[in-house]
């Protein structure tokens, strides 16, 4: 088969590669129909995950059809469309019983992760994947959900409602800023708007994402490059900031700026991935009561998520900018690298 392998920081390619086997009786092969790709693969690219090795399949987000299921087996069958959750769970050890199943501690990989696929394990960006635990790691397709709104709930919809609102306590009346309006801040945006918030402020750079944000819910936007971008939050924050701030970059600028926005009190829930250290200034923040959130996300919320889509209580499609053949990948990578420039949101990936 195909697949988008990693060769260390900036190296990738469209190579051949073995076909996915059951290795245990808990996995199943499914044949990628839809993935995307994630600012997280951009993040691998960069070098900022090194327990990511050479030679990995990268992707952690997909749809597609079973063509083979392993001898443990009972509640999936071959033919059956599924969404690969971007967190795999054994659904037994101790962290699974308790939900958190970003913590799976089974023995796929490195023990304490469940994100594993274009990780720790092949991914999804192939026109194969082997998913074990697949019993509790993937989610039937029910009639009416395309396969573009499946991917969508298999990382950015959850990660942004639950590491970014859910996390980030917002509850009626509040003030949510997001930070980022790339495809997981606007996930957040979208979510957010189920807790009935106030206002909720899109900042980004990109003056084009700030005018998408309201299509998802959005009621203000502000563009960070802006010298006065600050004291434009702060006016429709009677001078003293928002209630919960939400971080969807990943880099120390971005999360200093969430924590100047925020008033006393107030919520960072930091959903960006990181690839270096933040300074934080306890000398000037301990007095201020804010709390601070960050995580992977767990999935827990995703079977919600997917009844609301289906019941188009959640509007998914206009995350979808760009749609490209599996066989485009690279074409696909260099859209979503450029996404100021080629306005790319979601890219998706078809067999």
């Amino acid at each position: 088969m195909k697949a988008l392998v990693y060769h260390g920081p900036g190296r990738k390619s469209w190579d051949e590669v073995p076909d996915p086997v059951i290795q245990k009786p808990s996995d199943i092969i499914v044949k990628i129909d839809t993935t995307t790709i994630c600012g997280t693969d951009l993040h691998i690219l960069k070098g900022d995950v090194p327990a990511v090795t050479e030679g990995r399949i990268l992707g952690h987000e997909g749809v597609g059809t079973i063509t083979e299921v392993g001898d443990a087996i009972s509640t999936l069958k071959v033919g059956d469309r599924v969404i690969l959750s971007c967190v795999s769970a054994c659904g037994r050890c101790d962290y699974c019983r308790k939900g958190v199943y970003s913590h799976c501690r089974a023995d796929e990989g490195s023990p304490g992760i469940g994100w594993i696929f274009g990780h720790l394990i092949d991914g999804t960006q192939a026109e194969y994947v082997r998913v074990p635990f697949a019993e509790t790691s993937v989610h039937k397709i029910p009639e009416g959900v395309s396969d573009a709104e499946g991917v969508l709930l298999s990382d950015i919809l959850p990660t942004g409602h639950e590491i970014g609102v859910q996390y980030g306590q917002v509850k009626p009346g509040d003030v949510v800023a997001v930070i980022g309006a790339g495809p997981v801040g606007l996930a957040a945006i979208l979510t957010a708007g189920l807790y009935g918030p106030s206002r909720v402020i899109a900042i980004d750079l990109d003056a084009n994402r700030v005018e998408e944000a309201k299509k998802f819910g959005a009621t203000d936007g502000v563009v960070n490059s802006d010298p006065d971008w600050k004291e434009q939050v702060l006016a429709m924050t009677d001078g003293l900031g928002v209630d919960v701030a939400i971080e969807a970059v990943g880099i120390p600028q971005t999360f200093s700026d969430c924590l100047a926005i925020t008033r006393p009190a107030g919520v960072v829930a930091n959903v960006g991935v990181h690839g270096t250290g933040v300074n934080l200034p306890l000398d000037t923040l301990w007095i201020s009561n804010i709390k601070m959130t960050m995580g992977l996300v767990n999935t827990n919320t995703t079977d919600t998520l997917l009844k609301m889509v289906a019941s188009k209580k959640l509007d998914a499609t206009p995350f979808v900018s760009h749609t490209f053949k599996l066989d485009d990948i690279l074409e696909a990578y260099d859209v979503f690298s450029r996404a100021a420039e080629t306005k790319a949101l979601k890219v998706m990936l078809t067999s």
